[in-house]
C-alpha cells in the first residue's frame, strides 16, 4: 500500500487500516503487564500482586509521558510528511529522538532516587512495600528503552507505517511472557524476575526497531522548499538542510507534545493520585483493584488507538491541504468507537468472573475478588465515553487546537481525583471507579463543543 493512503483513500478505510495494527500492537504491549501480574500473583502471592499493582500506578505515568510525547511529536512529523517536506521531517525526527533520550535518562535517575518516598506517600501497604521497591528500581533502569521504543513507534505511525511497530510489539511481548515464566516460575526470582523480563524484552525491541526506522527514514530523499501552509508547525521555514537538532522544531513539538502528555497521562495520573485512597483499604482490596486496572488497560486499547490514529490522520490531511477529509474521518472514528464499546461491554458482562480470577487465583481472598469484579462490571458500561472523547481529542490535537484540549483533560483528571478522595473514604471504595465515567463524560462534552465551533480549522491557516 502507498504511504499516502491516509490522505487519498476513503476515510473509514484509511482509519481502519491504520488503526488495526496499532490496536493489535497495543494489546501485545499491554500483555506483558498482564503477564507480570498474573505470573507474580499465582507463583509468588497476593502481596506480590499488590506490590506490582502499587508500582503500576507510578510506572504507567512514565509510560504515558513517553507515549504522549511521541504522539505529540509525530503530529509535526505527520504534517511535514503530508506536505512531502522530507528535510524538515528528518530534522523533526532527530530533534525528538535527542530530546526524549535526554528526558528518559533524567526521569530514570529521578525515579530511582525518589521511588521509596513516592510509595510511602501513596500509602502502599507495608507488606507490599519492599517488593514494590525492588520492582521499581529495575524498571527505572530500563526507562530509556521504554521511552525510545514508544517514540520510534509514534514516528513509524507518522509515516503511515503502523504495521512495522506491530511486529516489534509482538516480538517484545512474546519474549517478555517467556522470560516471565523462566525467571519467576522456574528460577523463583519473584517480582525482580518480572521486572528484569520487561527490561530485557523492551531493550532488545528498542534496538531492533531503531535500526529498521533509520533504514526506512533513509528512503525519503531530502526535499527542497515545499509550502505546507503553516498549521501546527507554523513558524518553521520549509525545506532547507537537515539538522540533528533544531530549537524551533522543539518549540513546535512542545506545543503539541506537552498537552498530549497530559492527555495520555490523565488516566494514569488519576490512578496514581487515587492510589492512596485504594491503598488505605488494605492489600486485599489493592490486589483486586490492581487486577481490574490491568483488564481496564486492555479494554481501552482500541479507544487509545483511535485517538492516536485521528491525530496522524488529521495532521497528514491538514499538511496535504485536505481539511474536508478530517470531518469525514471523525465520523468514521465515532462509528469505530461505538462498535468497540458495545463489544467490550458484552464481553465484560459475560466474562468478568474468570477475568478477575485469572489474576487473583483460586486462593485469592473474597475482598480481592469482590473489589475487582465490581469495578470491572461498572466501568464496562461506559467505555463509549472514553472512546468518543479520545476521537475528538485526537482531531483537536492533530489540528494543533490545544487550549481547549488541555482544559478538557485537566477537568477530567480533577473530577476523578476530587470524587475519589472526598467520597471513597466516606461512602466506600466503589467511588474510586464511579468517578471514572464522570471525568470521561465531561472531557467529551468540552472537546466536542470546541469541535462544533469549527475553531480547530484555523490551524490550517496559522
Amino acid at each position: 500500500m502507498k504511504s499516502d493512503y491516509l490522505t487519498s483513500k476513503p476515510a473509514f478505510y484509511a482509519l481502519f487500516v491504520f488503526s488495526v495494527p496499532i490496536i493489535i500492537g497495543n494489546l501485545f504491549q499491554q500483555l506483558y503487564t498482564m503477564v507480570d501480574s498474573a505470573v507474580v500473583g499465582r507463583f509468588v502471592g497476593e502481596q506480590a500482586l499488590a506490590a506490582v499493582g502499587a508500582s503500576y500506578s507510578l510506572t504507567v505515568v512514565f509510560i504515558c509521558v513517553a507515549i504522549g510525547g511521541g504522539v505529540g511529536s509525530s503530529v509535526i512529523v505527520s504534517k511535514y510528511f503530508g506536505a512531502r517536506n522530507f528535510s524538515a521531517m528528518k530534522t523533526a525526527v532527530s530533534t525528538a529522538f535527542l530530546t526524549f533520550l535526554g528526558i528518559s535518562v533524567f526521569l530514570g535517575a529521578v525515579g530511582i532516587v525518589i521511588n521509596r518516598p513516592l510509595l510511602v506517600l501513596l500509602k502502599t501497604p507495608s507488606d507490599a512495600l519492599d517488593m514494590a521497591l525492588v520492582y521499581l528500581r529495575i524498571y527505572f533502569l530500563g526507562l530509556p528503552f521504554l521511552f525510545m521504543y514508544n517514540v520510534i513507534s509514534s514516528m513509524f505511525n507518522a509515516l503511515g507505517k503502523s504495521r512495522i511497530p506491530l511486529v516489534f510489539l509482538i516480538f517484545s511481548s512474546v519474549l517478555n511472557v517467556a522470560l516471565d515464566f523462566v525467571f519467576v516460575a522456574v528460577f523463583k526470582t519473584g517480582v525482580a524476575g518480572a521486572a528484569w523480563a520487561t527490561l530485557i524484552a523492551q531493550g532488545l525491541s528498542c534496538v531492533l526497531s531503531f535500526s529498521v526506522f533509520m533504514s526506512t527514514l533513509g528512503k525519503f530523499k531530502d526535499s527542497g522548499c515545499v509550502e505546507s501552509g503553516g498549521g501546527v508547525a507554523g513558524g518553521v521555514s520549509c525545506g532547507g538542510k537537515f539538522r540533528f537538532f533544531d530549537g524551533r522544531e522543539l518549540a513546535s513539538m512542545a506545543k503539541i507534545a506537552i498537552p498530549s502528555i497530559l492527555q495520555q497521562s490523565t488516566v494514569s495520573i488519576g490512578m496514581m493520585l487515587v492510589q492512596s485512597v485504594v491503598n488505605s483499604f488494605g492489600s486485599e482490596a489493592l490486589a483486586g483493584y490492581s487486577a481490574f486496572s490491568r483488564i481496564a488497560s486492555i479494554a481501552i486499547v482500541p479507544m487509545a488507538a483511535i485517538n492516536n490514529s485521528m491525530s496522524s490522520y488529521t495532521a497528514q490531511n491538514i499538511g496535504a491541504g485536505k481539511p474536508e477529509r478530517v470531518v469525514k474521518g471523525y465520523h468514521a472514528a465515532n462509528l469505530m468507537v461505538a462498535f468497540f464499546a458495545v463489544t467490550l461491554c458484552v464481553c465484560i458482562e459475560i466474562f468478568y468472573r474468570p477475568l478477575i480470577s485469572l489474576f487473583i487465583g483460586a486462593g485469592g481472598s473474597e475482598t480481592a475478588l469482590r473489589t475487582g469484579q465490581a469495578a470491572l462490571r461498572f466501568e464496562g458500561f461506559f467505555y463509549c465515553w472514553i472512546g468518543f472523547k479520545m476521537a475528538c481529542d485526537g482531531l483537536l490535537r492533530g489540528a494543533g487546537d490545544m487550549k481547549v484540549f488541555t482544559l478538557a483533560n485537566i477537568i477530567n483528571l480533577s473530577i476523578r481525583v476530587v470524587v475519589s478522595v472526598v467520597c471513597a473514604p466516606r461512602f466506600g471504595i466503589e467511588w474510586v471507579w464511579y468517578s471514572v465515567p464522570m471525568g470521561w463524560f465531561m472531557n467529551f462534552v468540552i472537546s466536542f463543543a470546541e469541535y462544533k465551533t469549527g475553531k480547530w480549522k484555523k490551524g490550517i491557516e496559522r
